[in-house]
């Protein structure tokens, strides 16, 4: 079996750090789906637009060369605990595959050019997507399910503060991109993107990522996170 990507995923997460672990647990995240040349049709998306979420099977670009393990540390343990491969979502697989449900917020149609809008994703930008399913949840949603190590959402531990300048930045950037900006950051913090090992601890380093065309910035307080400033890239 060989598989050919069907299209190409342009993310609000311009690098991994920061990307929550699951998908929707940042319901302010966006990405837009380009369907390649060869399945941009629109036969191939008749009747999707009948659904509120979709499957994406995608492949985990960035990390694939470094391999895998049988054995994993999955964050959610903390890092200190070993799981088999096949117990966790790990991206570090024989098969370097992730899987995300998320929500299907449109569908553009410009001549040859089809995309798709999407919201809840967990997934980086440039990201080759090689499958999309409908979510159907009579099936795909089982009453009864058993989760495991991670049979709950993760709670937020913090509570998220802006600086006035940051404040300021966020408003500019939601005019330009069209989404919460503010609120986007407040989610994504709330999950503590840090390394497993710090997650609930206090520390005074000053941490950053990259989101659509800035880098955020914050550090941690002993009962919040601040929001220090946004920084154009």
């Amino acid at each position: 079996m060989t598989l050919q990507p069907i299209g190409v995923v342009h993310s609000c997460y311009k690098e991994k750090f920061g990307i929550p672990r699951q998908p929707r647990l940042v319901t302010e995240a966006r990405a837009e789906l380009h369907l390649l040349p060869h399945v941009a049709c629109a036969d191939t998306i008749m009747g999707l637009e009948q659904f509120s979420h979709i499957w994406l099977l995608f492949g985990f670009h960035q990390t694939q060369s470094q391999g895998w393990k049988p054995l994993v540390r999955p964050p959610r343990l903390g890092g200190q605990q070993r799981l088999g491969v096949f117990a966790t979502r790990s991206m570090f697989r024989p098969n370097p595959l992730g899987l995300s449900a998320v929500r299907l917020l449109n569908i553009q149609v410009h001549g040859s050019n089809i995309v798709l809008m999407l919201g809840g994703v967990d997934v980086l930008d440039g990201t080759p997507v090689f499958d999309i399913k409908p979510y159907i949840p009579y099936a795909d949603a089982i009453a009864g399910a058993e989760g495991g190590f991670a049979a709950t959402a993760p709670v937020a531990q913090w509570s998220i503060v802006f600086s006035d300048q940051a404040l300021a930045q966020c408003q500019q950037k939601a005019q330009q991109w069209q989404v919460d900006i503010a609120l986007l950051i407040e989610q994504i913090l709330q999950q503590d993107p840090r390394p497993a090992y710090r997650v609930g601890e206090l520390d005074e380093r000053c941490y950053a990522m990259k989101l659509f065309d800035f880098d955020v910035r914050w550090h941690y307080q002993p009962d919040r996170i601040e929001v220090l400033e946004l920084v154009n890239t």
